[in-house]
């Protein structure tokens, strides 16, 4: 609390300057937002391929591949990366139960497995993710507790999209220096 009033007492251009260092040192420590970041040049153009064309998984997929400059197609084309949804699968499970066996906590759970090729290049080959998320039930409220279960459902599959775009970028240069 004394820094703060301290850091209030400053003149106006010497809080700039703090706040102006602050930025900088920010910048280089290589903090971004969540989110942010870009592919690599080889998976500019690509095609997901999967048995569930109608996912939350899928359809979060696409935004952020979208939202990082890829161009997302609707059929395989040469040069392009493709992205293999082997498996992509949801449900829920029981975690406990009250004395007259009713449920009163479920995990939701979310996971998928997948590769990735481009060219003739097999860079990641069937790995798997498993993300998931537990939630108080009461049959007393059965309508919101479908809406909180679909809410929770749509957020895992959005976690999912962002780690396998981690995953993605985490190869780094391995990707970028492939022929497209």
């Amino acid at each position: 609390m004394r820094l703060f009033a301290y850091i209030l007492s400053l003149s106006r251009s010497v809080r700039g300057l703090l706040v102006l260092a602050w930025l900088l040192a920010a910048a280089g420590c290589g903090f971004h937002l969540q989110g942010a970041g870009t592919l690599p040049p080889a998976m500019a153009r690509t095609f997901v391929d999967t048995d569930r064309p109608h996912s939350e998984f899928l359809v979060s997929l696409t935004d952020v591949l979208r939202q990082r400059g890829a161009e997302v197609l609707t059929a395989p084309a040469d040069g392009a990366a493709v992205l293999d949804i082997t498996s992509d699968e949801t449900g829920q499970r029981v975690l406990s139960v009250s004395a007259r066996n009713i449920p009163r906590e479920y995990e939701i759970f979310y996971s998928v497995t997948f590769s990735l090729r481009v060219g003739a290049e097999s860079l990641i080959t069937n790995e798997s993710l498993v993300v998931t998320r537990s939630y108080t039930y009461d049959e007393t409220e059965v309508l919101a507790k479908a809406a909180e279960e679909q809410i929770l459902r749509d957020a895992l599959a959005a976690d999912l999209a962002r780690r396998v775009m981690q995953r993605i970028q985490s190869l780094g240069t391995t990707v970028a220096l492939l022929p497209r």
